[in-house]
């Protein structure tokens, strides 16, 4: 079961995430996401748990639970989605256009 932890203190790390999990059982990985230019917590996080009981059980648990100040929002995470946004195209310009009709020198 894949968890995601929203609302996390900055200065929690992923050894810290695994260790709150892990009192209700166990914990395959536990990840804080950084931001990538300058290495800090972005505030959340996601943890996997094989057992599905186990993770029901730390959601349930967990949510709203406040550590280091700071509320827990703990929820089954979402696959996340296909990004739609691709690039190029997009411009679905309608009408005709450009040159001719009428006017201009007449025809000899």
């Amino acid at each position: 079961m894949n968890i995601y932890v929203a609302n996390l203190h900055y200065r929690l790390n992923d050894e810290d995430l695994h260790q709150i999990f892990s009192e209700f059982g166990e914990v395959t990985s536990a990840k804080i996401i950084k931001d990538h230019e300058t290495g800090r917590s972005r505030g959340f996080g996601f943890v996997e748990m094989p057992n599905q009981e186990e993770g029901s059980k730390a959601m349930d648990s967990l949510n709203g639970t406040e550590i280091e100040g700071k509320q827990l929002m703990v929820n089954e995470a979402r696959p996340k989605q296909p990004n739609n946004n691709s690039r190029g195209g997009g411009f679905n310009r309608g009408g005709g256009g450009g040159y001719g009709g009428g006017g201009g020198r007449g025809r000899y």
